[in-house]
């Protein structure tokens, strides 16, 4: 026990080892380095939310555009503006299942107090920032590198909580609550979009006749 109160919360000693290690990966007291990750996904969070308000409001522009392309009878823009539209709103659908994929992980990472719960906890959750990752590389390069660099730091903490603690990580179990986690996300996102964007107008509704406006 003692062991892991140091590991957890005491920095370590500058002896030839622990240079050498260092060297080799990140190391230091896992509490630390957790709380550092936790901190990085939450920076990632915070620019998932910023590019889901631009998205929005592009979507917003363009559905505009295809409204008004419809009222003008100019199906040849429309039929364009409404294609941009939905590839829009696939990237929107991917950028907001990323965030809500990496909320969740924070609130899991959060509630970690022992050996144990790290081993649990971080282990599906490298699976879900690897998806997180390669969904987002194709609409945010830039997001790459840096979920790379959480997603290393986390591997560093599992490593050695479980080295320390002589844990077997179970990795299908693993795979299997991470992908419980990315489905809920997905599915949440789904519901969102449908929430927060109208459908595309298909038509215009033919004007009122005057027979019609009599009976009125």
């Amino acid at each position: 026990m003692s062991q892991f109160i140091n590991k957890w919360n005491k920095p370590k000693g500058s002896s030839l080892g622990d240079r050498i290690k260092e060297a080799m990966k990140p190391t230091g007291p896992l509490k630390p380095r957790l709380e550092q990750a936790i901190r990085s996904i939450q920076i990632q969070i915070a620019k998932l939310e910023a590019v889901s308000s631009k998205l929005k409001d592009r979507d917003s522009k363009i559905f505009n555009k295809v409204v008004g392309s419809i009222t003008k009878h100019d199906m040849a823009h429309a039929s364009i503006y409404a294609n941009e539209l939905a590839e829009l709103r696939k990237m929107h659908k991917i950028v907001t299942q990323a965030k809500l994929a990496l909320e969740q992980i924070v609130l899991r990472l959060n509630t970690v107090q022992e050996l144990g719960d790290i081993v649990v906890t971080l282990t599906p959750a490298m699976s879900v920032i690897k998806s997180v990752k390669s969904g987002l590389t194709s609409i945010l390069p830039e997001a790459e590198r840096e979920i790379s660099e959480i997603s290393g730091l986390l591997g560093s903490v599992l490593v050695d909580a479980g080295q320390i603690g002589g844990y077997t990580i179970n990795f299908e179990a693993a795979n299997e609550d991470a992908e419980k986690i990315l489905n809920e996300a997905s599915a949440i996102a789904e519901q969102r979009m449908k929430e927060k964007f109208p459908d595309l107008p298909t038509e215009i509704p033919e004007p009122p006749t005057a027979e019609s406006e009599s009976l009125s």
